[in-house]
């Protein structure tokens, strides 16, 4: 029995990844969920291939990521069938990922703690695979022009989060949301380019955060 190729199942739906056309159909045309060992394979080959080319920049042989993942060449072949499609795959997972939270954090109660721990996480994620994007950039990869569609809607649900919290009166209505998110962004270059830990880089999201409060809640 053949392994299905690179359709990742995520809690939204079956999920092309990387804009791979080899995942089987069905006879009705949709994509067959991978099977659970598939799906093990998956998830070790992303997570060895994000560990490797934040590391060793993603030149390194393609072999290399799948020793690190514990599969045969061959199996990461049918996830991944090439190595572009690999790192689109890692890109796309993290921004999806970011979409779910925000859209999780959007249903909370509170708009402004909503926002606030929105940020706290975007932060973590983004100071987390700082190493990863640039080897990404520094390849040619252009993540901005080539995700442009999902990084249109992560802003447009921050976006949600940050319209939340001016009704609720947690942040100034003369904040936007690029203000916030070059501010936070730039916590975390600095972070990742001085070795700040995540404690330190969490301080600096907490001075942000005052930033943009009312003066009142300061």
């Amino acid at each position: 029995m053949t392994e299905d190729p690179s359709s990742r199942h995520a809690a939204t739906g079956d999920v092309m990844v990387g804009g791979a056309t080899s995942a089987m159909e069905s006879s009705a045309g949709t994509p067959r969920p991978m099977r659970a060992d598939a799906v093990r394979n998956h998830e070790k080959i992303l997570l060895a291939a994000e560990e490797i080319f934040a590391q060793d920049g993603v030149m390194v042989p393609i072999d290399l990521v799948a020793e690190r993942a514990g599969v045969g060449i061959g199996t990461l072949y049918r996830h991944f069938p090439t190595k572009e499609s690999l790192y689109e795959a890692i890109v796309m997972t993290r921004l999806t990922g970011l979409l779910e939270t925000a859209d999780e954090f959007a249903r909370a109660a509170d708009p402004g703690d909503a926002l606030y721990a929105f940020l706290r996480e975007f932060a973590r994620q983004a100071a987390d695979k700082q190493d990863l994007f640039e080897a990404l950039s520094q390849a040619g990869i252009d993540i901005k022009s080539r995700f442009s569609d999902l990084l249109e809607n992560l802003i447009a649900r921050i976006d949600r989060l940050r319209l939340r919290a001016v009704e609720a009166g947690a942040i100034r209505a003369n904040v936007e949301t690029t203000d916030i998110l070059n501010l936070v962004m730039g916590s975390c270059h600095a972070a990742s380019h001085t070795g700040t830990d995540d404690e330190s880089l969490q301080r600096l999201v907490s001075i942000v955060i005052a930033g943009i409060q009312p003066e009142h809640s300061n």
